[in-house]
């Protein structure tokens, strides 16, 4: 059975809810790190609700914080095995939060961060109906043994719009995953835009939060 989700909320600054907008965090973290962002989005996403869930397990390096998935780096293929091994939680979560919310499953996006991005992009494209959107921070398009897209090509069950979003000075996950993961999901007919942060390191500066949420007002329709 998989594991219940819980995390931070922030509900719409006015209205009802219309648009839940789900933050994904990264490895050592916590749903506190990124829940933040929506008080940032507010002004462009109104009527949008918030959730930050905590991963599921504690952090095998950073026993404060969680993790979608174990990195050992003994293993080559630990993230596709990760990520597969953490998606029945997730997707039970975003089925939930819908349905408490009574949304449609066209209502929803997802914003990872790092593993996080890893847990979006995995989740979303196996949807059963697609999201409004997915926005990647500092993150990767997990593949089988680091393979080509068509490995997963069967699994794909929606196809919502991406936008990566990465520092050109990520010593963990360097520049070049953003690179590949628009390559890869092209080639899986995903439509996808992408933004590099110059300077910038792991992590999400102004100008990427900006990116971030107007991509979001623009796939939920609330701008041109």
């Amino acid at each position: 059975m998989a594991a219940e989700l819980n995390g931070p909320r922030l509900e719409p600054s006015i209205g009802q809810t219309k648009r839940l907008v789900v933050f994904l965090h990264g490895y050592g973290a916590d749903g506190n790190d990124l829940i933040d962002i929506g008080r940032a989005w507010q002004s462009q996403l109104p009527d949008t609700a918030f959730v930050s869930p905590h991963a599921p397990r504690p952090c095998g390096q950073s026993p404060q914080g969680h993790e979608w998935f174990p990195l050992t780096f003994r293993n080559p293929d630990e993230r596709w095995l990760g990520v597969n091994a953490a998606a029945p939680a997730l997707q039970q979560f975003l089925d939930a939060e819908l349905a408490r919310r009574k949304l449609q499953p066209s209502a929803l996006a997802l914003v990872g961060f790092s593993q996080g991005t890893m847990m979006s992009l995995h989740a979303g494209l196996r949807r059963a109906a697609a999201p409004a959107a997915i926005v990647g921070y500092s993150g990767m398009l997990v593949l089988p043994n680091d393979g080509p897209p068509e490995a997963i090509a069967s699994e794909i069950t929606s196809r919502p719009p991406v936008l990566l979003i990465h520092g050109d000075q990520d010593e963990l996950i360097p520049v070049q995953a953003l690179l590949m993961g628009s390559q890869a999901l092209a080639a899986l007919e995903v439509p996808v835009e992408w933004h590099i942060s110059p300077g910038v390191g792991h992590g999400i500066d102004q100008e990427g939060l900006r990116h971030g949420g107007e991509f979001l007002a623009r796939r939920f329709g609330l701008r041109g």
